[in-house]
C-alpha cells in the first residue's frame, strides 16, 4: 500500500514528501503547465528532494515520437523516470518496448478490464485507473478497481493498481479496501486524510483536561 501525489507544485509536494508518508508523484502535462515551470525544472525538482518514482507523461503522433520521448527521459532521468503512456495502440506497443529494457511505465487512462489485460500483457509496472472521471460520466470507478484486482490475483499478474484521479479521502480508503496497490492523490486530498471532526473535538477534549 503506497501513496503517491498527483501534482506538479513541487514546492507542496516536496514538504508533504517529508512526511515520510509519500512513496511517488504522477504529473500529467496538464498540471505541469497549470505549475508555469517547464517539465525539466519540475523533474528535477522532485528528484533532487529524493523523490525516487515520478512518472512523466510522453505524447506525440505516433509510436517511433512516443518511443523517443521515453527513451529522452530515460536518458535524463535515469532510474527515477516511470514512463506514463495511454492505453492505446501506440501506447502500448511502447510500453512492450520499455519493458523490455527495464523501464518502469505507467499506463493511463484505464477504463476497462479489457484495457487493463492489454497494458498488463504490454508489461506495465502500473496501470491508472481513473476513478473520478468514471464516477462522472455515470460509470462505477471502484468496481473497475475491485474487477482487476480480482482479474489480476486470479491471473497471478504483477502489474500494480495505482487508482487515480481520486477526488476525496474516503475514496481512497475504499480503493485500497477493494485492491489497488496504490493511490496518487492530489495535495489538498493528501492534506484532509489528517482531518475529521471528532479528532478535532478529540484534541481540543484533551487539551482542556490537561490544562493547556
Amino acid at each position: 500500500m503506497k501513496l503517491f501525489l498527483d501534482s506538479a507544485d513541487t514546492d507542496a509536494i516536496i514538504s508533504r514528501h517529508k512526511t515520510g508518508l509519500i512513496d511517488g508523484v504522477t504529473t500529467n502535462p496538464t498540471l505541469i503547465f497549470k505549475s508555469g515551470k517547464h517539465p525539466q525544472s519540475v523533474y528535477w525538482d522532485l528528484i533532487k528532494a529524493g523523490i525516487k518514482d515520478v512518472s512523466m507523461e510522453v505524447v506525440g503522433d505516433n509510436e517511433e515520437d512516443l518511443f523517443a520521448r521515453a527513451m529522452g527521459h530515460v536518458k535524463t532521468y535515469g532510474e527515477h523516470a516511470t514512463i506514463k503512456v495511454p492505453c492505446s495502440v501506440d501506447g502500448l506497443n511502447v510500453c512492450k518496448r520499455l519493458s523490455t529494457v527495464d523501464v518502469r511505465v505507467n499506463v493511463t487512462l484505464i477504463f476497462s478490464p479489457a484495457q487493463a489485460i492489454l497494458a498488463s500483457l504490454a508489461g506495465a509496472t502500473y496501470i491508472s485507473p481513473f476513478i473520478g472521471r468514471m464516477d462522472d460520466n455515470s460509470l462505477d470507478g471502484m468496481k473497475l478497481i475491485n474487477d482487476i484486482s480480482n482479474l489480476f490475483q486470479k491471473q497471478f499478474l504483477s502489474t500494480k493498481i495505482l487508482a487515480a484521479s481520486i477526488r476525496d479521502p474516503q475514496s481512497v480508503g475504499t480503493a485500497f479496501a477493494l485492491g489497488a496497490d496504490i493511490c496518487t492523490v492530489p495535495v489538498g486530498v493528501f492534506d484532509k486524510m489528517y482531518q475529521h471532526v471528532l479528532t478535532d473535538k478529540g484534541i481540543e477534549q484533551f487539551n482542556k483536561d490537561a490544562g493547556e
